[in-house]
């Protein structure tokens, strides 16, 4: 009976709302003055009917305001449902006095920022969460010209990493029978190797020789958060034309059989969701196909990635312009200016000679402010426990690829005995697991930026 009842309020109090909605004026623009006001009805509110009907109003009236409106109504935020510092010192002067749990519980409740509970009832919502991943993503957009509202991202991040956790998350296999909503969001969200059309995709699915994998959220449906392709190999890949074309190690027309390979190589992770940035999905995913390969595919032996080199071109600009970098260096760097240079045998050599060397000095010597990997592609693979193995010149000659790397790219190698320990180096040292070839090449740049001479 109390379900029943429950359901029938529920139901009234939705027509109820919707009848209201649409009898305002679809010309009028809401501005943030109205959500501020339905988001203060929605945490006054006690029936969890009536708050799934408020927290749906106020979801409808932030997907109507205009840009400006946003940002106020994020400053509002800020100030209007921030922590109240009367609360926080009389819950602590309550837990300095007895130091026990019951106090400790209230000090933490009164230092969390109404912010937080507003977004949980909001998440109430049909569609809540997958809003709110919009909203933050709004937010992020704000970031830089107003910094200020930092602390609203913390809420937003602190409540998604629980949201998110690995525990909800739920691994699907993506080929061409998958329905064709999500095949279009694979086009438009491919990050890394832009999908040209459908054929494109569908080399990239229904080859024998090719894998495609994607986190889902069951509270945002057929968004991916995240996904993976894979191409089956013979052998550690080092160029990505080949792959994007359907070619293989073994036929121009891919493997016959997947039994034929031994690698499989990640040659694409793509993020989907900008209001998730720094909810960490790769490194679960890569895991977890790495699980579901070695079980459909028991021979594989070698799990590597082809991953870019982001960043690298413009630090390799900044050297050329260095005046102690040594004056032959430099002039052979100058080469990168020559139209199509990659095609001159003689210039190409001349270049590979140097760049190599700078490239392995970039991706293990050189370090950002917290003292971990420059490269964002090498920090997300070395603290997943990947090690850098391999520098493949050319490995990429696409414009984008010139354009980001000098045409370069790399192979992260992943060694299921490894992957801990290298978790654990890199973590606790900022340790570069690295083979024996790169840490050579690093020698050789050390050597080159002092003008001596290598072979």
């Amino acid at each position: 009976m109390n379900m029943l009842f429950l359901q029938e309020l529920f139901n009234n109090i939705t027509q109820r709302d919707a009848l209201l909605r649409r009898r305002q004026p679809e010309t009028l623009t809401p501005d943030h003055r109205q959500l501020i006001k339905a988001c203060q009805t929605l945490l006054e509110s006690d029936g969890e009917a009536s708050s799934i009907a408020l927290a749906s109003r106020a979801l409808a009236i932030y997907q109507r305001l205009s840009a400006a409106e946003k940002s106020s109504f994020f400053a509002r935020l800020m100030t209007d449902f921030a922590a109240e510092s009367g609360p926080i010192d009389t819950a602590y002067a309550a837990y300095q006095e007895a130091r026990d749990n019951p106090t400790l519980q209230r000090l933490f409740e009164a230092c969390e920022p109404r912010r937080q509970e507003l977004f949980r009832r909001l998440n109430l919502a049909s569609g809540g969460t997958y809003e709110l991943v919009k909203m933050r993503e709004d937010l992020l957009g704000l970031l830089r010209e107003q910094p200020e509202l930092a602390a609203i991202d913390d809420d937003f991040a602190h409540l998604f990493g629980s949201w998110f956790n690995r525990g909800f998350l739920m691994l699907k296999r993506i080929d061409w029978n998958t329905p064709a909503s999500i095949l279009e969001k694979i086009i438009r969200y491919e990050a890394v190797h832009e999908i040209q059309d459908w054929d494109d995709l569908r080399r990239r699915l229904d080859a024998r020789d090719r894998r495609c994998f994607a986190f889902f959220h069951p509270a945002i449906g057929d968004e991916p958060l995240i996904f993976v392709e894979v191409a089956l190999h013979k052998g550690l890949p080092s160029r990505i034309q080949p792959i994007l074309a359907g070619e293989s190690s073994l036929t121009k027309k891919g493997i016959d059989d997947p039994e034929d390979a031994d690698t499989a190589a990640f040659f694409g992770i793509s993020n989907c969701q900008t209001g998730l940035r720094g909810i960490s999905f790769g490194n679960f995913l890569i895991k977890q196909v790495v699980q579901e390969l070695s079980q459909e595919l028991p021979q594989l032996k070698y799990f590597v990635t082809l991953s870019p080199v982001p960043g690298f071109a413009q630090w390799l600009q900044e050297q050329r312009d260095d005046e102690h970098l040594p004056e032959p260096l430099r002039q052979s760097l100058k080469t990168l200016e020559t139209p199509e240079w990659h095609q001159d045998k003689a210039s190409e050599e001349l270049l590979k000679a140097a760049i190599r060397p700078l490239a392995a000095r970039y991706l293990v010597d050189e370090k950002n402010r917290l003292g971990l990997p420059l490269n964002p592609v090498a920090r997300f693979h070395l603290g997943n426990g990947a090690e850098l193995h391999r520098i493949n010149w050319l490995g990429d000659i696409s414009d984008k690829g010139f354009k980001q790397a000098a045409g370069l790219m790399v192979n992260y190698l992943y060694v299921l005995d490894d992957i801990e320990r290298n978790h654990e180096n890199y973590t606790a040292k900022a340790t570069v697991a690295c083979s024996s070839e790169v840490r050579d090449l690093a020698r050789r740049a050390r050597k080159l930026a002092k003008g001596e001479t290598t072979k």
